[in-house]
């Protein structure tokens, strides 16, 4: 959202966002709408309990008992802020974009305010759910699996009655066309961008023989961290092995399998630090790698890419069409293949020159393909594209 709200202000377009806790960082010139939650997700303590004297006003009941059922509250409550938030100024916009809310509170926005709608969904949160249901451990923490993910049933009904969604990639049309049950002629793919002139080589920056470097956004199955990990285990009984995980630890699924392992001083955790600091990570490693059991696009990878990096991924969803073509862009493995990933990594690292050229045709791939100022301009075509369509359902309803 920071850098699509950044390159719509370049543009010379108007651009406020509405955010709840943790509040995005966003350009200076774009003026953040902050909407308080109960912040029942904190860092400091997440999934707290808030007290009865915390709820002031009915949203805040909603998103507390709703949470109190084991589901996760949100999406809903955040969506009825950002419409109260928006009941008295809906004359003041001429659209609403909504980041993959899919709360009911968005479909009021165009049902009740009469404002246009865009949705993005980067892909269906019903992966997530189906994934994480298959990794559950037991029947009890399958059926909390099942309890925190109901909120993907709102999300099917409001995405349904969207007039037209847009997507990060073919992948993830195909994905909320058969998950949501939207009509393929109404999801429009726009891919994300990078900024090839701030993720780039940098020069003087030498690579770390055996350095991997990945990204966990967050530690759930679908990110594939764990199969990484046994890779890393593998490679570390034939060759020296270490690996920078761009993300925040927590107690969970990774770190389980990090101390199971025994790998606690060949991984390194990196959070908290700027874009910078990240260039500089991936200049440092001699191969990217991205396990992920399912991408809807993935901004690491192109990330890393960009920054002339070789690149692991695997045919998980949009990979292998955000990637490029194995042996010429990147390297690919099947999804949930431990060995596989080891076996790849190990060539890879054995073969310098061939590391060279994919990660100099990735770059190039990267910069032909995809910037903000791209997903920018192809944006503002499906925000036109949405208005002329309220604008003819208006005149329609005129006539009749």
């Amino acid at each position: 959202m920071r850098h699509l709200s950044k390159a719509l202000v370049d543009l010379g377009h108007h651009v406020e966002v509405l955010g709840g806790q943790p509040f995005p960082v966003v350009d200076e010139r774009v003026p953040l709408i902050e909407l308080p939650s109960l912040d029942i997700y904190n860092d400091k303590y997440p999934m707290r309990k808030p007290r009865v004297w915390e709820y002031n006003d009915m949203v805040d009941v909603l998103e507390s008992a709703s949470f109190s059922m084991g589901n996760f509250s949100e999406p809903m409550a955040f969506s009825w802020r950002a419409y109260r938030h928006l009941k008295p100024r809906a004359h003041e916009f001429d659209l609403v974009h909504d980041n993959q809310t899919l709360g009911w509170g968005v479909l009021a926005m165009q049902e009740k305010l009469g404002l246009p709608v865009l949705s993005t969904i980067h892909h269906p949160i019903t992966v997530d759910r189906k994934l994480e249901i298959e990794h559950s451990k037991n029947k009890w923490q399958e059926f909390g699996k099942r309890r925190w993910y109901a909120f993907t049933k709102m999300q099917t009904q409001v995405a349904k009655r969207m007039t037209r969604v847009m997507t990060v990639s073919e992948n993830s049309k195909k994905d909320i066309s058969a998950d949501h049950q939207v009509p393929l002629d109404r999801i429009h793919v726009v891919p994300v961008g990078v900024d090839p002139e701030l993720f780039l080589p940098v020069p003087g920056v030498e690579r770390v023989p055996g350095k991997l470097v990945t990204t966990a956004s967050a530690d759930v199955a679908m990110k594939g961290l764990t199969f990484l990990l046994d890779a890393v285990a593998k490679l570390r009984t034939e060759r020296h092995i270490e690996l920078t995980i761009i993300g925040k630890p927590k107690e969970g699924l990774s770190l389980d399998k990090i101390r199971d392992l025994g790998l606690e001083d060949a991984v390194t955790w990196v959070s908290g630090v700027p874009d910078e600091r990240i260039v500089e990570l991936y200049s440092e490693a001699e191969l990217a790698v991205v396990p992920s059991l399912y991408e809807g696009f993935s901004l690491p990878a192109i990330e890393a890419m960009s920054c002339g990096v070789p690149l692991v991924a695997t045919t998980g969803g949009a990979l292998p069409e955000v990637a490029g073509t194995h042996g010429e862009t990147c390297f690919l493995v099947p999804p949930g293949d431990s060995e596989a990933l080891a076996a790849q990594i190990g060539q890879a690292l054995d073969d310098p020159e061939l590391r060279a050229k994919i990660g100099a045709q990735g770059r190039e791939r990267v910069k032909s393909q995809w910037s903000w100022y791209h997903t920018a301009v192809k944006t503002v075509d499906q925000y036109r594209a949405v208005l002329a369509e309220f604008e003819a359902k208006k005149n329609v309803e005129a006539t009749n």
